[in-house]
């Protein structure tokens, strides 16, 4: 089986790409590889596998349709999994335009190769954002995610909204995944573990939003990946639980699902920085502030509907998750805490 993972040499993606090399899997990987973060660490993350014979890269931007249909015809992927988009709650705030690019255009650049070549099966990554002013906890995919807080969900509610019409126009298989803060090894230097830990190291004041009254559903790369893969290996056109019917229209179902993939075990944030401060056996200096633009209070994933259809449950509690970065980050950077 052939499949495409866009975003290869992101967080999310290239975790993933790893597992399916192992597990003898053909990938081909797309990543533009920008400066929204520091590129070294994308290349350090792409070195991991790039030389794996199971494995082909491609270093393009999915907005670019053209590229994108010459990937497609060459190697006429089995299943695409769209983990490319540019990220970031807080940055889509000053840099609305880029977000559009990425994530609109680039996603339906994707929508319409994977009709074009019958995909089997097209996964992409939505985020736990989309639920927005949404107040009802656990969140829960029956929730409306009709109002959301900033660009970065509103161009990851739109990709469902647009896979649902894919999905109902020409019967492409889709399944989106709303992410709950995913943290781990070879994560994002722009998400809260790898900037507190960064900062608490030089010393150097940390940021407390919300003034610590937040709380968010980590969950770690492990168990996001796992997820992936049990998605991976469905196949929504033989399987009745993926027929979406349409209460309003009068027309046939859409194979189309949405899932929460989360720790269903919310944590809250001031918890979360007395872990990291025990792991790194130093007390940050904080800074205590108002709840941030474009930032929602709490997470919490209501988990049930992907633990039914599936048989899983994610594992990997926040403490165990916190170790395990921390002692990647002094690996990576070469640190010695004493």
């Amino acid at each position: 089986m052939i499949i495409l993972v866009t975003g290869s040499a992101g967080f999310i993606g290239s975790a993933l790409t790893i597992k399916l090399l192992k597990k003898k899997y053909k990938v081909i990987g797309i990543d533009n590889l920008n400066s929204y973060y520091d590129p070294n660490l994308k290349k350090a993350r792409l070195n991991l596998f790039i030389n794996n014979k199971n494995y082909k890269h491609y270093k393009i931007d999915i907005s670019n349709i053209q590229n994108l249909k010459k990937i497609f015809n060459k190697h006429k992927p089995d299943k695409v999994v769209n983990l490319a988009a540019q990220a970031g709650v807080r940055y889509s705030i000053k840099k609305p335009h880029i977000y559009l690019k990425s994530n609109v255009t680039g996603f339906l650049n994707i929508l319409e190769e994977s009709k074009r070549c019958k995909v089997k099966h097209l996964i992409y990554a939505s985020t736990s954002s989309v639920y927005g002013a949404n107040l009802t906890v656990p969140f829960g995919t029956e929730h409306s995610a009709n109002h959301p807080l900033n660009i970065y969900a509103a161009t990851k509610r739109s990709n469902e909204l647009m896979a649902h019409v894919y999905s109902h126009l020409f019967g492409l298989a889709t399944t989106g995944l709303r992410f709950f803060t995913v943290y781990g090894p070879w994560g994002r230097p722009d998400m809260a573990l790898f900037k507190f830990t960064k900062l608490i190291l030089n010393k150097k004041p940390i940021k407390v939003f919300n003034y610590g009254k937040h709380t968010r559903d980590f969950t770690y790369i492990d168990d996001i990946v796992s997820s992936l893969l049990k998605v991976i290996k469905k196949n929504p056109k033989k399987d009745k639980k993926y027929n979406h019917k349409n209460p309003i229209a009068n027309s046939s179902s859409a194979p189309w699902k949405i899932y929460n993939i989360g720790n269903n075990n919310p944590v809250n944030l001031v918890n979360y920085i007395c872990e990291i401060e025990k792991q790194l056996k130093i007390t940050a200096k904080k800074i205590y502030l108002p709840l941030q633009q474009g930032d929602v209070q709490n997470t919490y994933a209501d988990m049930k509907d992907f633990i039914k259809d599936f048989n899983y449950k994610t594992k990997i509690k926040y403490k165990l998750g916190v170790r395990l970065f921390i002692n990647w980050y002094k690996k990576y950077y070469k640190i010695k805490i004493t």
